[in-house]
């Protein structure tokens, strides 16, 4: 991730997407810890009404980013034909789009500064438009599989080693991510089975290979 697209995920409303693991959550924690900001983990699930969720936007603080995990599985917000469809039904008994929008769109307005709102999902394909719209939300970030550079920062970060220090046990890892697909939990999830580098970076490759066959 370069500095710009790090500057433009720390301003507004934001959409994190891909597959499971891939280090969406991880993201938001990391923003978190480098802006010193509160976190409020949202469950549209554990939500019953509209109401419910503008008096949780009413008790977010400044300085905090409010998360919407797994958008996509929340199925009342995932088009407006599912309003057409309960159009009868009082406007508060339930979670709708209509309802989540104008939580975006008044976050600002009745919360004040210092806030960043972050959706994540697996699959960006079924929200629906209106949700996604600039102004709406700003930034879409894909988290995709684990890239070199992606595993370079992850050993780093768990067994404090350099590609400098390793290069070609570094190469073989560089070789073998080209080939295959692996998320960055799963490398990570490997990176910390033990506490010797050099035999945790071997049973590494070897899990790569095997992931291979």
């Amino acid at each position: 991730m370069n500095e710009k697209m790090k500057g433009e995920i720390l301003e507004d409303v934001n959409l994190f997407y891909g597959p499971p693991g891939t280090g969406k959550s991880s993201l938001v924690a990391a923003m978190a810890n480098y802006l010193k900001f509160d976190v409020y983990d949202l469950d549209l699930r554990e939500v019953q009404c509209n109401s419910d969720m503008r008096r949780l936007l009413i008790g977010t603080k400044n300085r905090s980013i409010v998360v919407i995990e797994d958008i996509d599985c929340n199925v009342g917000v995932q088009s407006r034909e599912v309003e057409k469809e309960g159009m009868d039904r009082d406007a508060n008994d339930k979670i709708t789009l209509s309802g989540l929008l104008n939580f975006i769109d008044g976050l600002w307005s009745s919360c004040g500064d210092e806030r960043i709102i972050v959706f994540t999902t697996n699959h960006k394909e079924r929200l629906d438009p209106a949700l996604l719209r600039p102004g709406r939300m700003d930034v879409h970030v894909e988290m995709s599989y684990c890239t070199y550079d992606g595993f370079k920062v992850l050993a780093s970060t768990y067994l404090q080693v350099k590609e400098d220090e390793k290069l070609r046990t570094f190469k073989v890892v560089k070789e073998a991510l080209k080939k295959i697909k692996v998320t960055p939990a799963e490398i990570a999830g490997e990176l910390m089975k033990g506490e010797d580098v050099e035999i945790v970076l071997q049973n590494l490759i070897q899990w790569l290979k095997m992931k291979a066959e």
